[in-house]
């Protein structure tokens, strides 16, 4: 999972981060969101190609029926179907838990992901203008919604 992540942080203005994760960093941060929500990895072989998860979109209390997505596929493995099965898996995870709300927070620039999200049911609520800055690029963020109710 860190490869894959590590991919989108170092290439891409797709992650705001700007350091690449250690494994144990990866794992470390699987273990603490999976042990209270959702966390996916598509597996073929022994090979991780992707992974899904929730987490909390705020930290007030009075956000806590409401949920940030995050997905991240192996860039090779992109266009097989393996987002839309991890996606779907995810909504339904979320909503058996109990969910009412899920956010996708995306680089406006991302087009790829936006339309992955509208064919998922989301829409835009928002959108940012620059408000993130990497590869010395200033970016805006648009976030999209998911009822569950």
């Amino acid at each position: 999972m860190a490869a894959i992540y590590n991919h989108y942080v170092l290439e891409t203005c797709i992650s705001f981060e700007v350091k690449a994760l250690r494994p144990e960093e990866m794992h470390a941060r699987q273990a603490q969101v999976a042990a209270a929500f959702p966390w996916l990895v598509w597996d073929e072989d022994g090979e991780v190609l992707g992974y899904a998860y929730a987490h909390p979109w705020k930290e007030r209390a009075a956000y806590a029926g409401t949920w940030e997505v995050t997905i991240y596929l192996h860039p090779q493995h992109c266009g097989r179907g393996i987002g839309t099965r991890l996606m779907k898996r995810l909504i339904a995870d979320c909503r058996a838990a109990g969910c009412r709300e899920l956010i996708a927070c995306i680089t406006a620039e991302n087009e790829t992901s936006c339309d992955f999200h509208r064919r998922h049911g989301f829409r835009q609520v928002s959108h940012f203008a620059q408000v993130g800055c990497k590869f010395g690029r200033l970016l805006d963020v648009v976030d999209y919604q998911l009822s569950l109710r």
